[in-house]
């Protein structure tokens, strides 16, 4: 029987700690529970103390990312489970996780609904990356970006070294395991109200998570991104070249600069799945 280890990264999560780790030990009373303390100023180690669990702390805020990886690097487990501390998750599905992975699964997402999102501008963002997603890896995906779910450590581990420190992990974990062709499922689950106020800043987490967008795309297979491109630049000069030519009779500048950026966008996509390859290469 596989051992299993629920990690939540926490950041000043005490009120609603103190209420779903005793949920979270009735419905789950084997497992090893860690909580890491990602610089929390509040009584985080305290309720983790009263609850009996495991609470790895950082002397100041490293990101969502790095108490993830502090806390699979940690746990003890053949099967790790990944929860928020907000108390968005309910324990109860913790179950439902397991018995998807049992089916043979190396990796089983929570997906949230539509009314699970936080509020109308998350619910379109995620539902775009999403999009993204599916169109760049040929499978489904159902939620790019939950953070509840159940993996096997070995196989995680491989990939702790690509995760990002900030909040995006659960995107590049997801892209690195339809990557490797490690089987990824999905589960419909309903999350939550979060307790207390979200460390999410929308303008700046907004720019951040824009530029996730690509980093999905440069993650799976940069040609994806790449040569679309490529073939933008390539279109505009020849419509340039077409309407200069009609106009003056010549060839210009424009369509040559324009031609040659998409030489140059081509190679670099062609380098970048190279480099993509290697990576991904080092664990097989």
């Amino acid at each position: 029987m596989n051992r299993l280890s629920i990690i939540l990264p926490a950041k000043n999560e005490a009120p609603a700690l103190a209420e779903l780790l005793p949920r979270l030990r009735i419905a789950q009373p084997d497992a090893e529970i860690i909580v890491v303390d990602d610089g929390s100023t509040d009584g985080t180690r305290l309720v983790c103390a009263e609850a009996g669990v495991v609470c790895l702390s950082s002397p100041y805020s490293m990101g969502n990312g790095a108490a993830i990886k502090r806390g699979a690097r940690a746990a003890q487990g053949d099967v790790l489970v990944f929860m928020d501390g907000d108390g968005q998750h309910d324990p109860a599905d913790v179950a439902r996780l397991l018995g998807k992975l049992d089916e043979g699964y190396d990796l089983v997402v929570g997906a949230r609904d539509w009314d699970s999102q936080a509020g109308v501008g998350r619910g379109v963002a995620n539902t775009l990356y999403n999009w993204l997603a599916t169109r760049m890896t040929g499978h489904q995906v159902a939620d790019l970006t939950s953070g509840f779910r159940a993996v096997r450590a070995d196989k995680f581990r491989e990939f702790i070294y690509l995760l990002p420190n900030g909040f995006s992990y659960p995107t590049t974990s997801t892209m690195a395991f339809f990557r490797s062709a490690y089987p990824v499922a999905y589960v419909p689950i309903k999350a939550a109200q979060r307790v207390g106020k979200s460390h999410i800043k929308p303008l700046k987490d907004g720019v951040r998570f824009l530029l996730i967008i690509f980093k999905i795309a440069t993650l799976y297979s940069p040609l994806k991104l790449f040569v679309p491109a490529s073939g933008l630049f390539f279109l505009l000069g020849c419509v340039n070249y077409a309407w200069t030519f009609m106009h003056y009779g010549r060839l210009t500048n424009g369509s040559t600069l324009l031609w040659s950026a998409a030489v140059i966008v081509f190679l670099i996509g062609l380098i970048s799945e190279q480099i993509t390859s290697l990576i991904y290469r080092q664990n097989q």
